[in-house]
């Protein structure tokens, strides 16, 4: 059965990826697929909140988790109403 192919019309995207790959010594579907899934990651958060708390009930992960040190290190200040 033949790989599922991505069509790319953006001839920036498909140079982009082209030398990424030859630089990187990678396959671009390798590049695109990192690339998306990076993405992702910095779009949505690492993980959605009811896939972590499913997985905290289950207890997968021996390790403890500092929620206050958690939250303390991703909180930024808020910059207030733009008037």
């Amino acid at each position: 059965m033949a790989e599922p192919q991505l069509s790319v019309r953006s001839a920036k995207a498909r140079d982009l990826a082209h030398r990424l790959a030859r630089r990187e010594k990678r396959s671009i579907a390798d590049i695109v697929e990192r690339a998306l899934a990076l993405y992702e990651i910095k779009e949505t958060g690492s993980e959605p909140a009811t896939a972590f708390y499913a997985r905290l009930a289950a207890g997968d992960d021996d390790e403890d988790i500092d929620l206050e040190a958690t939250i303390k290190q991703n909180r930024t200040p808020h910059k207030g109403v733009d008037l």
